[in-house]
């Protein structure tokens, strides 16, 4: 999939290597908007393909989680004010699973991850004007993160994303990146 990628805020450091991509962040890096801290940032790496209409994405993301906000996941983007990142983001001390819904203004919700936030694993799902944001220490078990409206559109951009708005250096190897027609499982289906 990362073969129909393209960079938003190409890192001055990355490759693509047998399926998989290597990141290491550029400083201050993020994405945000308004709420809260009264700024907007668009300068996070993202490196999204296009859709056509609603999917699901999964993605496996590995990194060492250092410094404040240090955050790695998958994005998915409509525009720079209708978008949504989620995955491990560094914050009070720990690495906590997280969201970030942005629909004109962005909200922030997190909670611990109880697998290795070193090693895991996304799934997200839009399909029919909703969102389904799953989360998976060992890609067999997908506990539900976020369900939520996001905009109905005839296609979308998907992919990695990761930011470090404290400094520069995160290292993070993206893999098992799939894209393809969203999933119709029961919302309590796990698998």
């Amino acid at each position: 999939m990362f073969d129909r990628c393209q960079w938003l805020n190409e890192p001055r450091a990355w490759r693509l290597d047998k399926g998989a991509l290597s990141v290491v962040t550029d400083a201050a890096t993020d994405f945000w908007r308004e709420t809260h801290y009264g700024f907007t940032r668009d300068s996070g790496h993202f490196f999204g393909c296009d859709t056509a209409g609603d999917f699901t994405a999964t993605l496996r993301v590995r990194a060492a989680y250092e410094s404040l906000y240090d955050q790695a996941g998958l994005m998915v983007r409509l525009n720079a004010a209708t978008w949504l990142k989620a995955g491990i983001e560094r914050s009070d001390g720990e690495a906590l699973l997280g969201s970030v819904l942005t629909l004109g203004q962005s909200d922030w919700a997190t909670g611990p991850f109880t697998g290795d936030p070193a090693d895991f694993r996304l799934r997200l799902t839009v399909a029919a004007g909703v969102l389904r944001l799953q989360a998976s220490a060992d890609g067999q078990r997908w506990p539900l993160v976020r369900l939520c409206p996001f905009p109905a559109a005839a296609a979308y951009r998907v992919g990695p994303m990761c930011c470090t708005p404290e400094r520069a250096g995160l290292k993070v190897l993206f893999s098992d990146f799939v894209v393809g027609a969203p999933m119709s499982k029961d919302l309590h289906d796990l698998t």
